[in-house]
């Protein structure tokens, strides 16, 4: 076994492109991958496409893999199963993204040992239906709702544009199926606190032809509901205090004019209120209990996929010789 740290191979770096009806791009997303990271392995992963994307793909020469499960999540969920290097490149295959700073995303992640950098949109400006206006309303709106959840300063949570490290990848159970996985995505790197960084990428217009496959509201939607069920699942005890602290507020409110009653009658003149505001602060002091003993369990998992994560190298660690 050959352990001299000068004979360790250069960093493994993988493209994986998820990508759905993408005929009329994906071969400008690949050449662009080819001219700026030529060393890079390139695997497209076509998620049922009907107008002969993986064929384009493997003529420009890309690996391909085809995915049943419809919806983006899926799709990622089998390219961090499926492909293994040191340094992984997500990018959307519908040629939105400018690919010429890649180079400076994945030095980036390897200076700083980093295990995510996102590339947060700019606007490039040709057209106004690029970037629109409700878009970035509803982005911030979320970013921000995640970035005080969950703790960490983000731009653009919802950017399809990303490097991973491989202990970023290899770590990530990821849950949801379409496009709210960008969520899931950020919220992993809040929680197990992995260090990250964002810089600013050309956002541009899709090529002519083409049509983007996200529904505003469906979609908007859904990752709501995403940001949700993680607040709950990995913040229990703020949620279910939050519940109690109503609830008990609320008891509380309605017990003090029926306590005044009593201390000046020696009656009780609203038995059944009575009884509800106590089975009201009865469902709180629950909920409170609740959230304890789910805190308890999130801590356990949190402990697991820490554990999980530090089993892998980081990626300087296996860059430097």
């Amino acid at each position: 076994m050959n352990d001299n740290p000068t004979s360790r191979p250069p960093l493994r770096i993988a493209a994986v492109i998820p990508c759905f009806n993408e005929a009329l791009a994906i071969a400008q997303v690949v050449a662009e991958f080819r001219a700026a990271l030529p060393e890079a392995q390139i695997h497209v992963f076509d998620n049922n496409s009907t107008d002969g994307t993986a064929a384009v793909a493997r003529a420009s020469g890309a690996s391909v893999t085809r995915v049943e499960l419809r919806g983006k999540g899926n799709v990622a969920r089998r390219m961090f199963a499926d492909v293994e290097a040191d340094v992984y490149v997500m990018v959307d295959g519908d040629a939105t993204y400018d690919l010429g700073g890649v180079r400076r995303m994945i030095d980036t992640l390897v200076e700083g040992n980093l295990d995510m950098v996102v590339g947060y949109r700019v606007d490039d400006g040709a057209d106004a239906q690029t970037y629109r206006a409700g878009h970035r309303l509803g982005n911030r709106m979320l970013t921000g709702a995640v970035a005080r959840l969950f703790g960490g300063r983000l731009t653009d949570m919802l950017s399809g544009y990303r490097v991973f490290s491989r202990r970023y990848a290899k770590s990530f159970p990821a849950v949801s199926e379409g496009f709210e996985i960008e969520t899931e995505l950020t919220v992993h790197a809040l929680e197990l606190r992995m260090p990250f960084a964002e810089l600013p990428v050309r956002y541009r217009s899709r090529p002519e032809g083409s049509h983007s496959k996200l529904s505003t509201y469906a979609d908007g939607w859904k990752i709501l509901k995403t940001i949700c069920r993680l607040f709950i699942s990995e913040r229990p005890l703020m949620f279910f205090s939050s519940i109690a602290y109503v609830l008990a507020l609320g008891s509380i409110a309605g017990a003090v004019p029926l306590a005044i009653t009593y201390l000046h009658t020696g009656l009780v003149p609203r038995l059944p209120t009575a009884v509800l505001l106590t089975g009201t602060m009865l469902a709180a002091m629950l909920a409170f209990v609740c959230g304890v003993v789910l805190h308890t369990v999130t801590i356990g998992r949190q402990e697991a996929k820490r554990l999980r994560y530090l089993a892998i190298h980081g990626v300087r660690h296996t860059a430097e010789p």
